[in-house]
């Protein structure tokens, strides 16, 4: 059975659990060790049971613990060149680093796995699709714009961890400042609230049964705000949110199941 849990989610820190019951997987490390074990615990799982660590891009919103958790437990860490390269996590033994390419299949366990190109202001970011059983799930985060690419890789997800950093109105009148708030907006940034109820909306019409909205701004977003958006779109839309699809917002700092 496959469990797939956003462990904490937000500009402080992310990292998501994805299992097929044999195989663990850690997305992203954005926390201490201590709080790793601590979120690890709350779902049952041990942290030395964890087979590899993926990384979607270097930034320490994702990498904080990487380094630590790849010593203290022996895991591997899965990669592009470009993140490795950037990343400050201390020394890995050369055994747990494992270069991967963008759109270049692999499989750990039974668990395959697509890592497919995104746009952020990162050294060859990815977001990544896994394949267990017959079924597809997604993590897209920390995008700055849905290309064609990216929503073809996503569609037909039946689960998804998927972006609504912001609420663009809450940015611009903001305390951010203008260079920062451009960074955002732009087409290596985050993506908004409107913009994810719009790809949720897609995903729907195209088989995805859940959604997580995830990477939530602390100061330029609120759960509601982001809920509401994408509520508001699908039941417009015709969707009957709880009965034809579930929606929920991953919680910052405690393990959120699907």
């Amino acid at each position: 059975m496959a469990t797939f849990v956003s462990l904490i989610s937000g500009s402080s820190g992310n990292a998501t659990f994805v299992s097929d019951g044999k195989t663990n997987l850690l997305i992203d490390c954005g926390m201490s060790g201590a709080k790793l074990k601590e979120s690890l615990h709350a779902i049952d799982v041990m942290p030395e049971s964890i087979d590899a660590l993926l990384i979607t891009h270097e930034h320490v919103d994702h990498t904080k613990g990487a380094g630590v958790i790849s010593r203290r437990y022996n895991i591997p860490i899965y990669t592009t060149q470009g993140t490795h390269t950037s990343m400050d996590i201390g020394n890995i033994a050369d055994e747990n680093i494992k270069i991967i390419t963008e759109d270049t299949d692999f499989e750990i366990g039974n668990i395959g796995i697509r890592p497919f190109a995104i746009p952020h202001d990162a050294t060859q970011p990815v977001g990544f699709n896994f394949m267990i059983g017959d079924e597809k799930y997604s993590l897209a985060t920390d995008i700055g714009k849905i290309t064609k690419s990216i929503l073809e890789k996503i569609t037909g997800s039946k689960k998804i961890l998927l972006e609504s950093n912001h609420d663009v109105e809450m940015l611009k009148c903001g305390t951010y400042p203008y260079p920062l708030k451009r960074r955002i907006l732009g087409e290596y940034g985050h993506l908004s609230n409107e913009t994810a109820s719009k790809v949720a909306l897609h995903l729907v019409q195209n088989g995805t049964e859940h959604i997580m909205l995830g990477h939530l701004s602390k100061e330029n977003n609120r759960p509601e705000i982001a809920m509401l958006e994408t509520y508001n779109l699908l039941s417009q839309s015709g969707v009957d949110v709880g009965k034809d699809m579930t929606l929920q917002v991953a919680d910052r700092y405690k393990p959120t199941l699907f």
